[in-house]
């Protein structure tokens, strides 16, 4: 169930393949095998419910319950639920699948069974070349709701670039075609935490500033918290958790500070600044905090000014050059 207690039982089967990375965002972030290890029992039975409905080639067929995926007002779209093809298949459905399994498989991998991890491995190879094979067009240049090929979204072309599919050039313009073609549905403020994932996974982080429209309107309208939809006259909520994507991405795409390795205990650091010349801050880390202030130069050079915790090195990332980093204050100047 989704939500308890509740007069009205509501089950939404998405948002336990979201669970499962979850997961792996503990893991990377905090470690602590033996917790990951007493949930993978019930990942194990959210992927076993999925495989009673996955088709010979993989691909998901007519899911029970509300499958939601963005509270989008367009063609195909219904109660939040992304377009469904006409023989029970979507390929919104198939790429959170994928994302799950993949997820599933590096906890496994790392803490857990390895016979899972090559049950799961077998999967993901499955269904990306399903995925592939039903939803691409190749004279779009894009991947389709359905296999009929009518509908688009930002949806399913951000989940293609977060699992893989499509990578390195092919993918950042793939992700300048979904942002630019005004025919593809676009995400509204929940799922644009995965665009903004995908925009900057492939190569376009330095955009994410220029994207935060909705939460400039939240402020401009005086509001303290953010809103659940994009229409503020049509909202459910003014204060909904999932809204709050800014606060950990002004962090992770901006200042650039990431995990690169189960419980933070590397760091990697790819600053986005988009349009600022200068920015700093504060992360929270398991052995103190990250420390960022990057300023850029009348003379065009950026300073990165970098202190890690005690134990932990990491690496900077600036226009595709990697810079090692260590414990303590670091500065590099480019």
């Amino acid at each position: 169930m989704s939500r308890y207690p509740t007069a009205h039982s509501q089950q939404i089967p998405t948002f336990s393949l979201i669970w499962i990375s979850m997961l792996n965002d503990y893991w990377m972030y905090r470690g602590d095998p033996g917790f990951i290890r007493s949930q993978l029992p019930v990942a194990r039975m959210v992927l076993q419910f999925f495989q009673q409905y996955q088709q010979q080639d993989g691909s998901l067929k007519n899911v029970p319950y509300w499958n939601f995926t963005d509270w989008v007002n367009d063609k195909g779209w219904n109660a939040g639920i992304a377009p469904v093809g006409s023989d029970g298949t979507s390929a919104a459905l198939d790429l959170q699948l994928l994302m799950a399994y993949q997820a599933a498989a590096f906890l496994e991998t790392q803490t857990g069974m390895r016979s899972f991890a090559e049950l799961y491995s077998k999967q993901i190879n499955q269904l990306k070349q399903s995925i592939k094979a039903n939803y691409w067009n190749g004279a779009k240049q894009l991947f389709s709701d359905t296999k009929e090929k009518t509908t688009y979204s930002q949806h399913c072309n951000s989940l293609a670039i977060l699992t893989g599919l499509i990578n390195g050039n092919p993918a950042t313009t793939l992700a300048q075609k979904m942002i630019s073609d005004t025919a593809v549905s676009k995400a509204t403020v929940y799922f644009r935490y995965y665009l903004h994932r995908a925009m900057n996974q492939a190569g376009l982080g330095n955009k994410y500033l220029e994207m935060l429209d909705k939460w400039n309107e939240n402020l401009a309208m005086g509001m303290t918290t953010w809103a659940e939809t994009d229409d503020i006259n049509l909202t459910r909520s003014d204060c909904h958790a999932w809204g709050s994507s800014p606060n950990i991405e002004l962090f992770r795409i901006v200042l650039g500070i990431d995990s690169d390795a189960p419980g933070f205990e590397k760091v990697r650091v790819e600053p986005h600044p988009g349009r600022l010349k200068e920015l700093s801050g504060f992360m929270p880390h398991p052995k103190g905090r990250i420390v960022a202030d990057y300023k850029q130069t009348t003379g065009g050079k950026w300073v990165f000014g970098i202190e890690l915790p005690a134990g932990v090195s990491g690496t900077l990332i600036w226009n595709g050059k990697r810079y090692p980093i260590k414990a303590g204050k670091n500065r590099v100047e480019i």
